[in-house]
Protein backbone atom coordinates (compact mmCIF):
# COMPACT_ATOMS: atom_id res chain seq x y z
CA UNK A 1 0.00 0.00 0.00
CA UNK A 2 1.33 3.62 -1.03
CA UNK A 3 2.05 5.89 2.40
CA UNK A 4 2.86 9.35 3.17
CA UNK A 5 5.67 11.20 1.31
CA UNK A 6 4.27 8.75 -1.51
CA UNK A 7 3.89 10.18 -5.37
CA UNK A 8 0.88 9.63 -7.25
CA UNK A 9 1.16 7.14 -9.66
CA UNK A 10 0.20 8.08 -13.17
CA UNK A 11 -3.13 6.29 -14.35
CA UNK A 12 -5.91 6.65 -17.22
CA UNK A 13 -9.51 5.37 -16.25
CA UNK A 14 -13.12 6.85 -17.06
CA UNK A 15 -15.05 8.56 -14.64
CA UNK A 16 -19.07 8.10 -13.67
CA UNK A 17 -19.97 10.44 -17.23
CA UNK A 18 -17.80 8.37 -19.74
CA UNK A 19 -14.58 11.12 -19.67
CA UNK A 20 -11.42 9.82 -19.20
CA UNK A 21 -9.30 10.84 -16.10
CA UNK A 22 -5.55 10.84 -15.73
CA UNK A 23 -3.34 11.71 -13.19
CA UNK A 24 -3.01 15.05 -14.77
CA UNK A 25 -6.50 15.91 -13.51
CA UNK A 26 -5.04 16.06 -10.21
CA UNK A 27 -2.19 18.32 -10.54
CA UNK A 28 -2.34 21.69 -8.26
CA UNK A 29 -5.18 20.38 -6.40
CA UNK A 30 -5.57 18.76 -2.97
CA UNK A 31 -7.20 15.80 -3.59
CA UNK A 32 -9.34 13.24 -1.45
CA UNK A 33 -9.22 9.81 -2.91
CA UNK A 34 -11.47 7.29 -1.75
CA UNK A 35 -11.15 3.39 -2.52
CA UNK A 36 -14.63 1.60 -1.63
CA UNK A 37 -15.57 -1.73 -2.26
CA UNK A 38 -18.55 -1.47 -4.82
CA UNK A 39 -21.32 1.07 -5.51
CA UNK A 40 -24.89 0.86 -3.92
CA UNK A 41 -23.51 -1.34 -1.06
CA UNK A 42 -24.54 0.14 2.61
CA UNK A 43 -21.20 0.62 3.71
CA UNK A 44 -20.19 2.22 0.44
CA UNK A 45 -23.40 4.34 0.61
CA UNK A 46 -22.72 5.52 3.90
CA UNK A 47 -19.27 6.75 2.91
CA UNK A 48 -19.84 8.60 -0.20
CA UNK A 49 -23.06 10.16 1.19
CA UNK A 50 -21.21 11.25 4.03
CA UNK A 51 -18.75 13.32 2.05
CA UNK A 52 -21.59 14.36 -0.68
CA UNK A 53 -23.23 15.96 2.66
CA UNK A 54 -20.14 17.76 3.53
CA UNK A 55 -18.87 18.37 0.24
CA UNK A 56 -19.27 21.89 0.87
CA UNK A 57 -17.20 21.89 3.99
CA UNK A 58 -14.44 19.90 2.41
CA UNK A 59 -14.36 22.29 -0.75
CA UNK A 60 -13.78 25.12 1.13
CA UNK A 61 -11.23 23.63 3.15
CA UNK A 62 -9.44 23.27 -0.75
CA UNK A 63 -9.99 19.82 -1.58
CA UNK A 64 -11.47 18.05 -4.60
CA UNK A 65 -12.78 14.74 -4.10
CA UNK A 66 -12.63 11.26 -6.16
CA UNK A 67 -14.41 8.28 -5.05
CA UNK A 68 -12.42 4.78 -6.70
CA UNK A 69 -13.82 1.36 -7.35
CA UNK A 70 -13.95 -1.56 -9.88
CA UNK A 71 -17.65 -1.02 -10.74
CA UNK A 72 -18.33 -0.43 -14.87
CA UNK A 73 -19.05 2.95 -15.30
CA UNK A 74 -22.77 2.28 -16.00
CA UNK A 75 -22.79 1.05 -12.44
CA UNK A 76 -20.96 4.45 -10.91
CA UNK A 77 -23.04 6.48 -13.07
CA UNK A 78 -26.18 4.55 -11.88
CA UNK A 79 -25.15 5.01 -8.29
CA UNK A 80 -24.10 8.54 -8.54
CA UNK A 81 -27.08 9.74 -10.12
CA UNK A 82 -28.77 8.02 -7.34
CA UNK A 83 -27.83 9.70 -4.72
CA UNK A 84 -26.69 12.99 -6.80
CA UNK A 85 -23.15 13.12 -5.68
CA UNK A 86 -21.34 16.42 -6.32
CA UNK A 87 -17.99 14.50 -7.00
CA UNK A 88 -16.87 12.00 -9.99
CA UNK A 89 -16.70 8.05 -9.26
CA UNK A 90 -13.59 6.39 -11.22
CA UNK A 91 -14.20 3.24 -12.85
CA UNK A 92 -10.99 1.60 -12.50
CA UNK A 93 -12.08 -1.83 -14.05
CA UNK A 94 -8.63 -2.68 -14.55
CA UNK A 95 -7.47 -2.01 -11.34
CA UNK A 96 -4.95 0.13 -12.05
CA UNK A 97 -5.18 2.55 -9.89
CA UNK A 98 -6.51 -0.10 -7.13
CA UNK A 99 -3.27 -1.83 -7.71
CA UNK A 100 -1.10 0.83 -7.96
CA UNK A 101 -2.06 2.38 -4.61
CA UNK A 102 -2.18 -1.79 -3.07
CA UNK A 103 -5.66 -1.47 -2.16
CA UNK A 104 -6.56 -4.76 -3.36
CA UNK A 105 -5.95 -7.84 -0.68
CA UNK A 106 -7.86 -10.31 1.55
CA UNK A 107 -10.91 -9.31 3.29
CA UNK A 108 -13.60 -11.48 5.73
CA UNK A 109 -17.12 -11.37 5.81
CA UNK A 110 -18.75 -13.73 8.08
CA UNK A 111 -16.13 -15.94 8.37
CA UNK A 112 -15.11 -16.30 4.51
CA UNK A 113 -12.10 -14.53 3.34
CA UNK A 114 -11.60 -13.32 -0.21
CA UNK A 115 -9.75 -10.80 -2.03
CA UNK A 116 -11.19 -7.03 -2.47
CA UNK A 117 -10.78 -3.70 -2.31
CA UNK A 118 -9.58 -2.44 1.02
CA UNK A 119 -11.67 0.93 2.26
CA UNK A 120 -8.86 3.40 2.27
CA UNK A 121 -8.79 7.19 1.78
CA UNK A 122 -5.50 9.04 0.45
CA UNK A 123 -4.90 12.61 0.73
CA UNK A 124 -3.02 14.40 -1.64
CA UNK A 125 -1.44 17.72 -2.00
CA UNK A 126 -1.03 20.06 -4.67
CA UNK A 127 2.30 18.42 -5.78
CA UNK A 128 0.67 14.82 -5.92
CA UNK A 129 2.17 13.60 -2.72
CA UNK A 130 0.23 11.48 -0.07
CA UNK A 131 0.14 13.23 2.89
CA UNK A 132 -2.54 11.61 4.42
CA UNK A 133 -3.50 7.77 4.41
CA UNK A 134 -7.25 6.62 6.05
CA UNK A 135 -6.63 2.96 6.62
CA UNK A 136 -10.15 2.48 9.50
CA UNK A 137 -12.27 4.77 7.55
CA UNK A 138 -15.88 5.35 9.94
CA UNK A 139 -18.23 5.32 6.46
CA UNK A 140 -21.00 7.17 8.28
CA UNK A 141 -18.53 10.22 9.67
CA UNK A 142 -15.24 10.12 6.84
CA UNK A 143 -15.86 13.46 6.29
CA UNK A 144 -14.76 14.45 10.50
CA UNK A 145 -11.18 12.07 9.76
CA UNK A 146 -10.37 14.16 6.83
CA UNK A 147 -11.02 17.47 8.20
CA UNK A 148 -9.46 16.59 11.51
CA UNK A 149 -6.16 16.05 10.10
Amino acid sequence: MLKIGDNLPDFSCQDDKGNTVTQDDFKGKNIVLFFYPRANTPGCTAQACNLSENYDRLTKAGYSIFGVSADQVKHQSSFSNKFGFPYPLLADTQKTLINSFGVWGFKKFMGKEYEGILRTTFVLNKDSIITNVIEKVKTKDHTSQILDL
